[in-house]
């Protein structure tokens, strides 16, 4: 039902979980932990499937927050519960509240956690490549610096994202890269089909925390396109020609 971070699992006084497919009660698509709010799932069954998730975090149902993610930059500090319908549109949040869940959909982008569990202080990011590539991780560690964290104290893990193998590029991607991101060349590699190439996402989400100064990042080097019984993705649903697809939640809590 769920990845836990070695690095993560060390610290003291908070929970966390990369939550996977399973263990939930939604079906066809979405088998079976869908815990998107934006998809197309009976939100009954998204409901239960959530109830469950905060189960395992330790925490009140209404206290796992997810947000309104945009593919931004930004990230907003939370302080108490919101309901589904008054979701900040960002892409990262971070906060010091205990039994607050910050939760993060994906599925097949980068969900980041964050913690500097000695300052007191937690965050999760959606890191798509055009966040990852505008700024969502200093955005989100300059918010917990707000909060108090200090950056060489921040213990950083990315969870399940799409790998280079499954992650195809077209001209215009490779365009965008190579003007706003120099140096970006060591990411693409060459592609089946002319003037197309894979993308190392999770290299690339590496490369910008280390420039934003984590120095203690992890990666689980798991791949959600190439693991169906465990992970949703939009891109293998899209290959697949489904009409949608579930998405993982991945979350972060101070016990």
């Amino acid at each position: 039902m769920l990845l836990e971070a070695p690095a993560l699992s060390a610290l003291p006084g908070l929970r966390h979980a990369f939550f996977t497919r399973e263990g939930g009660v939604s079906d066809g698509l979405y088998a079976s932990l869908n815990g998107g709010l934006g998809s197309a799932d009976d939100p009954a069954r998204v409901a239960e499937n959530r109830r469950r998730m905060s189960s395992a975090l330790g925490v009140a149902p209404d206290h796992l927050v997810s947000l309104y993610q945009v593919h931004s930059a930004r990230a907003v500090v939370v302080e108490a519960p919101f309901a589904h319908d008054a979701r900040p549109q960002a892409d990262a949040m971070v906060t010091r509240v205990r039994g607050l869940a910050l939760g993060i959909a994906t599925a097949d982008c980068g969900p980041i956690l964050f913690a500097d569990a000695g300052n007191g202080v937690v965050g999760a990011a959606h890191a798509g490549w055009k966040g990852a590539l505008t700024g969502v991780i200093e955005a989100t560690v300059q918010a917990m610096e707000g909060l108090g964290a200090r950056r060489s104290s921040i213990v950083a893990v990315l969870g399940p994202t799409i790998g280079q193998a499954a992650y195809e590029v077209g001209p215009d991607f490779i365009a965008r890269f190579r003007v706003e991101a120099p140096g970006c060349e060591g990411f693409l590699a060459a592609g089946v089909r002319p003037d197309h190439a894979q993308f190392d996402l999770p290299g690339f989400i590496a490369t910008r925390a280390a420039q934003a100064g984590l120095a203690d990042f992890h990666d689980l080097k798991t791949c959600t396109y190439a693991d169906a019984a465990r992970f949703f993705s939009y891109r293998r649903a899209t290959h697949r020609h489904e009409a949608d697809y579930g998405r993982l939640i991945s979350a972060i809590t101070l016990a």
